[in-house]
């Protein structure tokens, strides 16, 4: 079972294709080009966490046949800017996770907003969000998993992991604890 992280889809949503400079005609071909490139590399048992503008629509059940049940992978959604599909005010904005690739353990933090400080940063640990649509500059282990970003696919918890071996550590990383507690 792998790990996916993606953002910004923005299914339906003409205007992006101009707003973005997405290499579309229409937003049915972006559609289709975004489902065909998730189902390529996402199986039936993988776990993608959707960070966010997935799409425009309001209707919960109209996204489900459009979208949601034409997609590989159990589907987790984190409300984003644009979600008002997402009802209610219990939809989560950030999850926190500890995931292991490869034997190794990281803390990972997903938001759809890019942060200048997320939970356990101080420790090293892992920012992946969307919104920016790769016009910010990470800072530190961060990561824009939108799909703007990412030629319109998914990003695996293995490439985030070769992604993060490159980035510089996050600015307030603690290498050990004060000798003095006041």
């Amino acid at each position: 079972m792998t790990f996916w992280f993606t953002s910004d889809q923005h299914y339906g949503h003409t205007k992006i294709i101009q707003y973005c400079d997405r290499p579309f005609s229409s937003a049915e071909e972006m559609d289709e080009m975004i489902i065909e490139k998730h189902n390529k590399v996402v199986k039936d048992d993988d776990i993608v966490i959707n960070a966010g503008d997935f799409t425009l629509r309001k209707g919960i059940k109209s996204v489900y046949i459009k979208y949601i049940d034409r997609l590989n992978g159990r589907q987790i959604f984190l409300k984003g800017s644009h979600d008002y599909w997402l009802k209610g005010k219990d939809n989560v904005q950030i999850l926190e996770k500890n995931l292991s690739i490869h034997g190794k353990k990281y803390y990972v933090v997903v938001c759809h907003y890019n942060m200048r400080t997320w939970a356990r940063s101080h420790y090293n640990s892992w920012q992946l969000h969307g919104h920016s649509h790769g016009k910010l500059k990470p800072v530190g282990k961060q990561h824009d998993i939108g799909v703007d970003n990412n030629n319109f696919y998914p990003v695996a918890d293995y490439e985030i992991e070769r992604i993060m071996q490159s980035r510089e550590d996050n600015f307030n990383l603690v290498l050990r604890p004060p000798l003095v507690w006041w």
